[in-house]
């Protein structure tokens, strides 16, 4: 059946204004690095050649047709790297797209991905007879589990007592983070029995182990839980725009008095969408304990900062599913292209290319938030008034 001419009209114009509707986002991302570029010039080096040498830190490099042998390996291991970092940061940036779509803002990604790799390495270090895949799998929703419970309280204290989820959501990152020293400090119950004197979890068994798929598994080579990215972000976009819990989350977020005299249950969707969101937080910490970190280790717990990253990513991305893939990348691409061991100290000192990443990311989200401040909300607030009015006229 042809489509006809109206409607291919129609579908130009959803094209057109999908493309309009990402310029924002484009000028803002271009603008932060123009701002990034100066901060470079004002210290004597040159621009260019710094995010050339981010590119080829990144192991983006590793896409150029002209690259020789030596050039690809070493792209190679940057680029599994890359990758390595993209999976948390697109399923915590997830994990704050979601619940803003019901206007909660999900600031206990950290808590949420914290809580979900402790129960995934208790698992993934205990049952040794169980088979390798029921092993896996068994660790991974063990994570996702204690993810979504962690952040259910949050949804339920806003759904039976008014509570901001967001003052209730960090609070429970650092009762994560405590809690995780606590477990597995020393003399902890789940101190790693081996090593005394090391404030470590046991480590994950052999059998709980992700396969890599690209890359050595002693250099942390690209795990197999990178697969499931794909299915995470599309299975995000189809359950907010194709089922009936994705409308009614939308409702919701367009109006929660409207959607509650419509029949839709505001409160227990709180806690669901709430829930979902710690699970998918939940996963990202199993996936990265099964794949290539394979143990906790205490010290590193109040340094982790990817949680509040997902905040950013979802705020390019306009918490859009498959936007925060695209978001994700950049950020893990500036984030690993500038570090210590990948960026070249000739062309930009290392030591200042992670505050040049913290700029880019600071101008973007201040950038976002003004588009929102100036733009979007004053048009949602007139849109709403006057559907007030034409029902109160009706």
């Amino acid at each position: 059946m042809t489509a006809t001419p109206s409607a291919r009209i129609d579908a130009i114009r959803r094209r057109i204004f999908g493309l309009r509707a990402a310029l924002p986002t484009i000028a803002i991302t271009a603008v932060a690095f123009v701002i990034g570029g100066l901060f470079i010039a004002a210290t004597g080096r040159d621009p260019l050649a710094t995010y050339q040498a981010i590119w080829v830190g990144s192991g983006l490099d590793w896409l150029r047709p002209g690259a020789s042998a030596a050039e690809r390996t070493t792209s190679a291991f940057a680029l599994q790297q890359t990758l390595l970092l993209l999976l948390p940061l697109a399923l915590l940036g997830l994990a704050v797209a979601i619940p803003f779509r019901a206007r909660l803002f999900n600031i206990g990604g950290q808590g949420q991905y914290l809580s979900g790799s402790f129960a995934a390495v208790w698992v993934a270090s205990t049952m040794p007879s169980l088979p390798g895949p029921l092993h896996i799998v068994l660790a991974i929703l063990a994570g996702a589990l204690v993810g979504a419970i962690w952040a259910a309280i949050s949804g339920w204290l806003r759904a039976v007592a008014g509570t901001s989820e967001v003052i209730t959501t960090i609070m429970l990152n650092y009762v994560a983070i405590w809690v995780g020293a606590a477990l597995f400090g020393i003399g902890g119950p789940l101190q790693n029995s081996a090593e005394p004197t090391q404030p470590v979890s046991d480590n994950v068994l052999p059998s709980a182990r992700l396969p890599v798929i690209w890359g050595d598994a002693a250099l942390q080579g690209l795990h197999a839980g990178v697969l499931l990215l794909p299915v995470f972000l599309v299975g995000a976009w189809l359950l907010l725009h194709r089922t009936p819990f994705g409308f009614e989350v939308r409702a919701v977020g367009a109006n929660d008095e409207a959607a509650s005299y419509a029949g839709i249950n505001v409160r227990r969707r709180y806690v669901a969408v709430m829930a979902l969101a710690g699970g998918i937080a939940g996963a990202a910490g199993s996936l990265d304990m099964l794949g290539w970190q394979y143990r906790v280790a205490t010290a590193d717990l109040q340094a982790f900062q990817l949680g509040f990253l997902g905040i950013a990513v979802a705020l390019l991305a306009r918490n859009n599913p498959i936007g925060v893939a695209l978001a994700a990348f950049l950020f893990a691409a500036l984030i690993n292209g500038s570090s210590v061991r990948n960026l070249d100290p000739t062309v930009f000192p290392p030591e200042l290319a992670g505050n040049l990443t913290l700029l880019i990311q600071a101008v973007i989200v201040l950038l976002i938030s003004l588009d929102l401040a100036l733009f979007r909300f004053p048009k949602l607030r007139r849109s709403r008034r006057t559907r007030r009015n034409q029902e109160v006229m009706a």
